[in-house]
């Protein structure tokens, strides 16, 4: 049985802020702390699946510069995938038709959830993206790409607030909190001794249940709107071809497949960011 992982951070065990969890730089001061915990929530998640059957294990660093788990840390025999790169398919890069189930690790709630701990979508920048008319974060874009693939998800791990949208997202996922959200920097943190017997337990019993979860599959043709929290942000993004801008703060477009929106969410992301440039 081969099965995927997808890893960020803000839902890992033991974090609760951007100065832990951001990326290397001087303003994470506790960055060597979340790389060690996202490496412990991950071999969690490698041992659960390997008890229950997985044979071979991918798995993809998903936070920031994609280069935070500690590979000689990671539980022998898996494969990482780690950097960024040319490939189109996100938080999932490297999935294909050939894995019988994935896991997220570490998600978070999308932008705007109570409760959500470090809760956004993407980026700071974003306040809301629908597929579809439906609202959906960073859990529904990725099962969305593995779905089309055929691929479902079988375990979530995040905070309370995110196994509750992961629970709404997907029929049958088994999840795992690692702590509760009392607003978006602070929560109540489950012990590492704890969570990592959950998240193992969880990886065991999302390959146990895999046949009573489906794959998330978007209608296609796909709608997807984004809006942004700043007019200077959505400004760049207007002037991708097939995008129309809303209003102010949104822009959207509809493509022949989920595949094609998904890809240009992350184009947008990108644009964005050169809007932001602009006022400088």
């Amino acid at each position: 049985m081969k099965v995927y992982i997808s890893a960020d951070i803000e839902g890992i065990t033991g974090l609760v802020s951007w100065s832990q969890c951001s990326r290397p730089d001087g303003k994470s001061f506790d960055y060597a702390f979340a790389r060690r915990m996202i490496t412990h929530d991950v071999n969690a998640a490698i041992r659960g699946a390997r008890a229950a059957g997985a044979t071979e294990v991918v798995v993809k660093d998903s936070h920031g510069n994609s280069k935070n788990i500690l590979i000689e840390d990671l539980e022998p025999g898996v494969e990482l995938i780690s950097g960024h790169g040319s490939g189109t398919d996100g938080m999932v890069m490297g999935i294909d038709e050939t894995f019988d189930a994935a896991m997220l690790v570490g998600y978070h709630a999308m932008a705007g959830t109570l409760g959500g701990v470090m809760e956004h979508t993407i980026t700071g920048g974003v306040h809301g993206i629908w597929v579809n008319g439906i609202p959906t974060g960073e859990m529904g874009l990725a099962a969305g790409v593995a779905g089309r693939y055929g691929v479902p998800i079988v375990t979530v791990t995040s905070d309370t607030a995110g196994c509750r949208e992961a629970e709404a997202l997907i029929p049958g996922v088994i999840t795992s909190s690692t702590k509760e959200g009392f607003g978006r920097y602070m929560g109540r943190l489950l012990h590492p001794s704890e969570t990592g017997p959950a998240i193992e337990k969880a990886a065991h019993d999302g390959i146990v249940n895999l046949a009573a979860i489906k794959p998330h599959v978007y209608a296609e043709p796909t709608q997807i709107r984004v809006e942004f929290n700043r007019a200077e942000e959505a400004d760049m993004c207007a002037r991708l071809i097939t995008v129309d801008r809303v209003n102010g703060y949104t822009v959207e477009a509809t493509y022949p497949t989920y595949q094609e929106a998904h890809r240009v969410v992350w184009n947008l992301m990108a644009m964005s960011f050169i809007g932001i440039d602009s006022q400088h």
